[in-house]
C-alpha cells in the first residue's frame, strides 16, 4: 500500500497534468502532429514584404534609462526570411510592413510571421495587425492560456505554443507563424482582399500589471522578461504572403517600379511593373558584371540563379534601379 507522501506526490503530478491538458488548446511546436508552422520555403508562399519601417522598443521597459533595442537595421524585416538576419523591436517596439501587391483572403491562412526563436520553448511574441489603407489597424484577436502566476525568466526555454493563438513568434526560427484574414471579416471598416500594411507590435511579457501585455481575454501573456539586450522583444526575420491580392499602381510614384515577387524562387517568373513605359531592363550582379539585357518581356522569362541582382530600366532615358534577391 502507498504511503500518503507518495500519493500526494502523485496527486500533485496528476493535478499538474490535468491543469496542462486544460491549457492545450492550440497547436504545437513545428513538426509536431497538426502543427500549423509554415516552413520559409514553403511552395505556399509567394511573396514578401517589400518595406519595413520599425519604431524601436526598450531595452527593458521597467528600466527605461537603459534606452532602445538595436540590433538589425529595418530592411532585415523585409523580404525573405532567412532565420539570421532580423530586426529587434524592443519592449514594445513596432514594425510596420508594406506590400504591393497586396495580401488577400483565400482559402486558410493568407500570410506568415517568422521570429528566430532558437527553441520550440523560449518564444518572444508580437500582437498582429492589419490595414488595408495603411492607416487604420485591426487587430487579430490573440489568447495566451500559459499561467501568469510565475515570471518565465530571460533564459528560461519553458514557453508552451499549444497555449497560444494569433500570436507572431508561436514557433521557432524558420517556421512562421499563420493568419488567416477570414477572422477579420465582420470588421466593415477593413478590406480583407486588399490588405496593404502588417503591423507587428512587441509583447511586453511581464506578468506585472505595471508593464505586461494582456490577450484577449485579459490574462497576462507570459513569456521571457527581461531581455535587457540589443536584440531586446520580438525578433522580425520577415512576413511571407500565402495568398495574393492585386498589384496597386498608385503606390507607384514617378521614381518607381514594382518587381513581385521579390524575393523570387529559381526559375521563378519575375513580373514589373511601372507607371511609365520601359523601353529595356538591364540586370547586373552586385558585382557590377552585365547579366541581361532586353524588352520587358524577356526579362519576364528570364531564368536567374539563386543571388542578388540589380534590375536597371531606361525608359525614354530615364534610369531607375531596384535589388532583386532570387533563393
Amino acid at each position: 500500500m502507498r504511503n500518503f507522501a507518495t500519493m500526494k506526490i502523485i496527486a500533485i503530478v496528476l493535478g499538474c497534468c490535468i491543469s496542462f491538458v486544460g491549457m492545450a488548446q492550440f497547436d504545437g511546436a513545428a513538426g509536431t502532429t497538426g502543427s500549423l508552422a509554415i516552413h520559409k520555403d514553403s511552395n505556399i508562399i509567394v511573396s514578401w514584404a517589400n518595406n519595413c519601417i520599425v519604431s524601436r522598443g526598450w531595452l527593458d521597459i521597467s528600466d527605461k534609462p537603459l534606452g532602445l533595442a538595436s540590433h538589425g537595421t529595418d530592411n532585415m524585416g523585409a523580404g525573405y526570411a532567412d532565420g539570421v538576419d532580423v530586426v529587434s523591436l524592443g519592449d514594445s517596439g513596432v514594425a510596420t510592413l508594406a506590400f504591393n501587391p497586396s495580401i488577400a483572403n483565400g482559402p486558410g491562412p493568407d500570410f506568415a510571421v517568422f521570429e528566430n526563436s532558437f527553441s520550440d520553448y523560449f518564444l518572444e511574441l508580437a500582437f498582429v495587425e492589419v490595414s488595408s489603407n495603411g492607416v487604420d489597424f485591426y487587430r487579430f484577436p490573440a489568447i495566451s492560456n500559459y499561467p501568469d502566476s510565475a515570471q518565465i525568466g530571460p533564459f528560461d526555454a519553458i514557453s508552451d505554443p499549444t497555449t497560444l493563438h494569433n500570436l507572431a513568434g508561436k514557433y521557432r526560427a524558420n517556421y512562421g507563424t499563420p493568419f488567416d484574414l477570414s477572422e477579420l471579416d465582420t470588421i466593415q471598416e477593413l478590406d480583407i482582399n486588399q490588405i496593404t500594411h502588417v503591423r507587428l507590435i512587441d509583447v511586453v511579457g511581464s506578468i506585472d500589471q505595471n508593464y505586461g501585455s494582456q490577450d484577449l481575454q485579459g490574462n497576462y501573456i507570459n513569456d521571457p522578461f527581461p531581455t535587457p539586450f540589443p536584440s531586446s522583444g520580438f525578433d522580425l526575420d520577415g512576413v511571407a504572403v500565402i495568398h495574393q491580392g492585386p498589384l496597386s499602381v498608385e503606390c507607384l510614384d514617378q521614381e518607381a517600379f514594382v518587381l513581385f515577387p521579390n524575393p523570387a524562387r529559381k526559375g521563378q517568373s519575375i513580373h514589373i511593373n511601372s507607371d511609365v513605359e520601359i523601353n529595356s531592363i538591364t540586370v547586373y550582379s552586385l558585382r557590377g558584371s552585365r547579366i541581361f539585357t532586353g524588352t520587358k518581356s524577356d526579362f519576364e522569362n528570364l531564368e536567374l540563379n539563386t543571388g542578388s541582382y540589380l534590375i536597371e530600366t531606361n525608359s525614354g532615358g530615364a534610369v531607375r534601379t531596384q535589388r532583386l534577391v532570387v533563393y
